[in-house]
């Protein structure tokens, strides 16, 4: 699925992202919603608050915290709906999933790149 990308939130917007995403749960901060000039704000395909807060971006659980997410991206009703609204934008244009997470490795939006991008081979 080559239309589908992953940036931070905080990089500055380009005409080629196409339908902007913003997948984290909380709002980032110190970015107005002028600035994020998103296109949807998907809270539900972030990770379920308890996971979230128990993965506090600690690089030493994101193995666990990955299996976790997946699991939760795989048989959450609200999160594969989501997942089908991206495919069905991605199939007529560029869609940009973007996080506010300062680690550019271990968080959730890599994750659901990673899972959207094996998914797609599907399809």
């Amino acid at each position: 699925m080559a239309n589908i990308f992953l940036k931070r939130v905080y990089e500055p917007y380009n005409e080629s992202d196409g339908c902007r995403v913003l997948v984290d749960r909380l709002w980032p901060r110190g970015i107005s919603k002028d600035a994020a000039r998103l296109d949807h704000w998907y809270k539900e395909i972030a990770p379920s608050p308890d996971l979230r807060k128990w993965f506090c971006h600690k690089p030493e659980l994101f193995d666990e915290f990955r299996s976790r997410y997946i699991q939760e991206l795989r048989t959450d009703e609200e999160k594969l709906r989501l997942t089908s609204q991206i495919f069905e934008m991605a199939a007529s244009q560029n869609v940009t999933l973007l996080y506010g997470a300062k680690d550019t490795v271990y968080n959730h939006a890599v994750v659901l790149y990673e899972e959207l991008m094996e998914r797609g081979d599907i399809g």
